[in-house]
Parts: C-alpha cells; structure tokens; sequence
C-alpha cells in the first residue's frame, strides 16, 4: 500500500458512519487484496530488475527501472551501449587537480628472469666527430629491456641404457644400466610433458581435445585426447595418497575455512544426463588446501572429511555444514557473504539508502581489517584493534540492521538480508573472540575460481571414479599456487617416486613440507 494510504483510519471513519458490518468487512478485505497486490508486484518488480541486471552486466546498475526496460526493447544490446546509457545521467566530470591521478610509472620486468645482452654499436658515419671529422669514443649505453620468448621446441629423446655381460664364464647373465622412474612406464612421452598437460588443463583452463590438436599442428605428432586422459587419471591416482596427507596437515591445525560448488558428472547410464556432484575445498589462509569430490551436497561430505576436527570452520550460511565436526569444533560466518546480500539490494534499488548505509558500515569493519594489513600488524595485535573499534561499530550495525528488518518486506532482498546476518549473528561476531580468523572466507571462493572457469571449458568429468582423482590434482594444485611454489617443480620431483613409497614417507613431499626441504637445502647450500 502506499505509505500516504491509512487503511484502519480508513475502516475506522467507515465504521464511524454506522454502515453495515458486512459491508465493513468488506471493504477490509478488499483493501487486505490491495496490499497483498502491492507487495507482490514490488516483489516481482525487484526480481525482474535482478534478471535484468545479470543479463546486461555491472555496467546496468546504475541505470533506472525505466533505462532497464528501453534496453529490454532492442535487439543485441551491446555492452558498450549499456555503458553508454549508464554514463548519461552522471555529472560531468571534475576539472582542475581533483581530476588528475599519479602515473604508475613504466612497469619493470621481474628480476629472476633470466637477461640476453644485446649491444647495438652505432653506424660508421656516428663514429666520427660532426664538428672536427675525429673518430668519437664511446661514453656509455642507453638501455631498454623488453620481454621476450623462445617458441616451444619438440624433440625426441633417445635413451641408450648399457647393457653388460661377462665374457669369462657367461654365467653371470646379462644387466642393464636402470631407468630413472617415471610418471607413465613406457609413455610415448616425457614427464614434462605429461606435467604441462595438466597444467593447461587445470591452471589455464585448456580441454585435452585442443591440447591434442595443438600438438599435432605445433609437432605433427597425432596423440589422441583418450591418451591423454589416461595421462591425467594416472596423475591423480598418484596423487591420491599424496592428498590424504595434506589432509593430515590441515586436521592438525586450529583453522580452517570450506566452501563447495558444483561439478557435472557422467554416468554412462544410457539417459546421456550428467548428475550434479560437488567439490568441497578445504584450506586454511596462507597454508594448504584440498579439495573432496562428492556425488551431493548433503551434511555427510563434510561429516566424514571433517571427522572430530575441534578447530576453527569458517563457511558461508549453507546449513550442510551445521552439526559437523568434534563437539568442541567452532562454527564461524562470513562477513563478505552478508554484505553480499546487503549490496544485491542496494543494487535493486539504487535510491534506498538503507541498504547503501548498511553496506557502508560493513565496508568500515573491512577497513579496520585493511589497516590492520597495511601496518603489517600479528593477530595479537590485529586482535586489539578490532576489541577498539569493531565492538561498538557491530552495535551499532546490529541496530541499523534491526531497523531495516522491521521496515522491509520479509520475501524481499533487504528483508533477506537482515535475517540472513541476523540468524548468523554470532557466527559473524567470533572473530572479536578468535585472533587468527578471518572476516571473510573469500580465500575460499577463490580457490573454486579455477573451476568456475574449467567448467565452461572441459565441461565436466568423464566418470564418478574420476572425480577423487581430478579433485586430487586439483588440491596439489592450488596448494602451490596458495604457498607460491613452482607446481612443475613440485610434480616433477614428487611424481615419478610416488609409486614406490611408502605411506609413511608421504609426510615429507607435501608442497609444504617440499618448500621447507628446498629452503633449507638452498641456504645450505645444497642446491
């Protein structure tokens, strides 16, 4: 109903008039009608705005509910003209020093790269003086730097092992020097290569039948994709136990943050359907990771990875991780999932500034945190900071989202919101109690990235019993990328040997436990 309509000051005056009851009532269900109608078609409203601003992108924001519809009207609507409309109604620019912004300055090629020198003398006739004809002397060299790169380089590697026998007595038989052990015994190719195969799959998001063709075009060399997806089943089954100790490693902490998305699976069941199965990541912030293939996303994947962990759980407000864990496991929230909520609202409705008021004040808690970084602060520290001016800055957000709850529709976006962070309030609120955890789980959602984007490229995964192994790649994977170690370097030496160790070495060749070995062995000089 309109805020200016009073509905029971009008059934009171109709009252005050002595109609009949049955007239009354009515009139006040007529009226009920009326504002059920209104609610609704505000409720449609804000969802056909959602839709509209998915489909046209982060540049329709801005633009009105009117701007939205115009645009509904014309066919192929590019992202340029969405833009373009979104730039009309803005104020023009500022003018003067406010305008102007500092240059970054030339961007610097990295210091680890290898340098090729390359010195261009100067031509014969500046060799000789312009003024007196005498021969010039070189003074120095002006120097650029630009990158530069050596096309990939096919070749064939033949591998002569000498064989030996006696002479003597011919009864000693006959031995040949060994084979260093390698990822695929009597591959056709390389453990390189076998490495960057996975590597383009999993890192650069590029499916095995493009791999296959560039290889033929780049080589002339025909191997096909079914090859290569044996090449990478292989991998993940070494891998396999090689997680399972990662695993070890992240149970053994105090913290960990979660998240899962979705993965198709096919099942060869004659329907031609793929089922929807799930990877749940686990990490912890600065540490390793490790992702856990499921065929669903009920309670009982995190129940069995999770077991009796009495750390720290970090997700977002998905109930599957509720009742999970030890008894003494602590549950936190994540405060960019709830501003999320609050920002989705601001963006239905621009000119609401209640929901703009609430995310302002979430971005304040954000910022006691970025500060915390910027001074390079330890959490014991961090900690302190936030007990100053987080805690009377959450008081007053609660109070700011109370308020917005008892004004807003239940089934709208800001009414979700609020009762989304209002329900999690003290999940949100743990971090005043633990130092070392997060605001946000965002780290999380980063590391499903990579298979946000793999999804629209290999689609999904060939079978049910590729998923631990593809999970498996996927954790060695994003560890190194989280630790900052060479993933070639890493698969390169733990790959090859991992057939034939033992369990109980494992331990020793996580990414973790690889980038100590390698950090003490380079500054002993052993490498």
């Amino acid at each position: 109903m309109s805020p200016a309509f009073n509905k029971d000051g009008l059934l009171a005056e109709l009252k005050g008039h002595h109609l009949p009851a049955t007239l009354v009532d009515a009139v006040s269900y007529k009226l009920r009608q009326l504002e059920y109608a209104e609610q609704k078609v505000q409720l449609l409203e804000e969802r056909l705005r959602l839709q509209r601003l998915n489909k046209y992108g982060p540049g329709s924001e801005k633009l009105s509910n009117l701007q939205l519809e115009l645009l509904e009207q014309e066919p192929g609507v590019s992202q340029a003209e969405v833009e373009a409309e979104g730039e009309r109604d803005k104020p023009a620019p500022r003018t003067g020093s406010q305008a102007k912004r500092p240059h970054p300055g030339r961007q610097s090629l990295p210091g680890s790269l290898p340098r090729v020198e390359r010195v261009i003398p100067c031509t014969a006739e500046q060799c000789v003086c312009s003024h007196c004809q005498q021969q010039t002397t070189p003074i120095g060299y002006d120097e650029s730097e630009h990158l530069e790169l050596e096309p990939a380089k096919y070749f064939v590697v033949v591998t002569r092992r000498e064989k030996r026998a006696c002479h003597h007595c011919g009864e000693g038989g006959v031995t040949a020097a060994p084979l260093a052990p390698r990822i695929v015994e009597k591959g056709l190719v390389s453990d390189r290569i076998v490495i960057d195969t996975l590597i383009q799959k999993y890192s650069d998001h590029l499916p095995l039948y493009r791999q296959s063709a560039m290889l033929e075009r780049e080589a002339g060399i025909e191997i096909s994709r079914a090859t290569m997806d044996g090449w990478v089943m292989r991998v993940g089954e070494l891998l396999l136990p090689l997680v399972a100790a990662i695993k070890r490693e992240l149970l053994a902490g105090a913290y960990l943050q979660a998240d899962e998305t979705p993965v198709a699976v096919q099942l060869h069941d004659g329907n031609g359907a793929n089922h929807q199965a799930y990877l749940w990541q686990y990490g912890r912030p600065g540490a390793s990771t490790v992702f856990d293939f499921q065929m669903g996303r009920g309670r009982e994947g995190p129940k069995q990875f999770l077991g009796r962990y009495e750390g720290i759980l970090q997700t977002d407000g998905y109930a599957g991780y509720d009742r999970v864990g030890g008894p003494e496991m602590i549950h936190a929230a994540c405060w960019a999932h709830a501003r999320r909520k609050f920002y989705e609202a601001a963006k239905l409705h621009p000119a609401d500034a209640v929901a703009t008021r609430i995310v302002a004040s979430i971005n304040e808690l954000f910022a006691i945190d970025a500060r915390a970084s910027a001074q390079k602060l330890d959490h014991t520290a961090r900690h302190q900071l936030r007990q100053q001016e987080a805690t009377p800055l959450l008081e007053s957000l609660r109070s700011e989202i109370k308020a917005a709850l008892h004004g807003a529709l239940p089934a709208s976006a800001l009414g979700k919101a609020c009762n989304y962070t209002l329900s999690l309030w003290q999940k949100l609120t743990r971090f005043l109690e633990h130092p070392q955890l997060e605001l946000s789980n965002n780290l999380a959602e980063n590391s499903m990235r990579p298979i946000a984007l793999g999804r629209k490229n290999w689609i999904h995964l060939g079978s049910q019993q590729a998923g631990p192994k593809i999970a498996a790649i996927l954790s060695v994977m994003e560890t190194c990328k989280r630790l900052h170690i060479p993933v070639r370097d890493h698969l390169a030496h733990v790959l090859p040997r991992l057939a034939n160790l033992p369990a109980s070495q494992l331990d020793h060749l996580t990414p973790s436990a690889w980038q100590t070995t390698q950090l003490t062995n380079t500054s002993s000089g052993l490498l």
